[in-house]
């Protein structure tokens, strides 16, 4: 199980905080997006395009990292 937590437009897009989701435990985070888009439509994917991924201590947007027991979904922010 991998716990996903969202943030701000992804947050709203999936309409909620955070989830649990059942992958293998060699998940990617190219398979996560896999099937957050299953999940949420294919429209979801080019949001998940421009996200950065927390695995663990690594902020990262590469498909083959691993995923670990919990990841944040952060899209770009904006502010000033």
């Amino acid at each position: 199980m991998v716990e996903v937590r969202y943030f701000a437009a992804i947050a709203d897009a999936v309409g909620k905080d955070t989830e649990s989701l059942d992958l293998p435990s060699d998940a990617t985070i190219g398979d996560l997006r896999t099937a957050l888009a299953r999940a949420y439509g294919p429209d979801l994917d080019k949001m998940l395009d421009v996200c950065a991924y927390l695995v663990g201590d690594e902020l990262t947007r590469d498909a083959s990292a691993a995923l670990t027991p919990r990841v944040d979904v952060l899209p770009p922010f904006a502010g000033g």
